[in-house]
């Protein structure tokens, strides 16, 4: 679900501007999954720029006041999330915490640094969902240690059906600043693809796992 459809559409012009989101449908890259991708994002580039990251944190912090207003903890997807929740805990003064993808090997073997407590209320902050891997596994800790996982929060979605499926199964829903139907949209009418460009994109996002095939 988007967040805000205007700021989804700054935000994506944003993404497309800076090179965070790289469209290339004829020259595709390759995921770490093995999928052929036309697109690539990247939005660790928007630390290095102020005035959007300081427009994504404002934007967040006041979808979570309003939204969730008996929070308790602002949680990190490690590592790309973390920043995110810092600056947006900062905004709403309330405790952060990040989740690394597996315990540590090592010292205390903690998974969750910064600490959520039993029964706590969270939204868990990530920057990028595609299939959710990631962010689920989030969840999963959380949930292990009985907090309560009120939603989850992230930059950029490609709204994928198996992602949507998951969170349904989990009761959880998920809220995007921006996804991929937007920036298409917002690609086509600043020049950054070409019409006939998008047959081929809604083609990859309706079948990643087997495009181009």
């Amino acid at each position: 679900m988007l967040i805000d459809a205007a700021f989804a559409r700054t935000l994506a012009r944003h993404l497309l501007d800076i090179h965070a989101v790289v469209l290339r449908p004829n020259e595709p890259f390759v995921w770490s999954s093995g999928w052929n991708s036309p697109i690539y994002c990247d939005n660790r580039l928007t630390l290095l720029y102020p005035d959007i990251r300081n427009a994504i944190a404002d934007r967040l912090a006041a979808f979570m006041k309003s939204e969730y207003p008996d929070l308790d903890v602002v949680t990190g997807t490690a590592t790309a999330g973390i920043p995110h929740a810092a600056w947006v805990a900062d905004r709403l003064n309330l405790p952060m915490a990040y989740v690394r993808s597996k315990a540590k090997s090592y010292g205390m073997g903690n998974q969750i640094e910064g600490g959520v407590k039993k029964g706590q209320k969270t939204v868990v902050i990530e920057d990028l969902i595609s299939t959710g891997g990631s962010v689920f596994s989030v969840v999963e800790a959380l949930q292990f240690v009985d907090a309560q996982v009120l939603g989850v929060a992230t930059l950029f979605t490609y709204g994928f059906d198996v992602a949507h499926a998951r969170f349904q199964e989990l009761g959880i829903p998920s809220h995007s600043l921006t996804d991929y139907s937007t920036l298409i949209e917002v690609a086509l009418e600043t020049g950054h693809i070409r019409q006939e460009d998008v047959t081929l994109l809604n083609r990859w996002r309706a079948e990643p796992s087997t495009w181009p095939r």
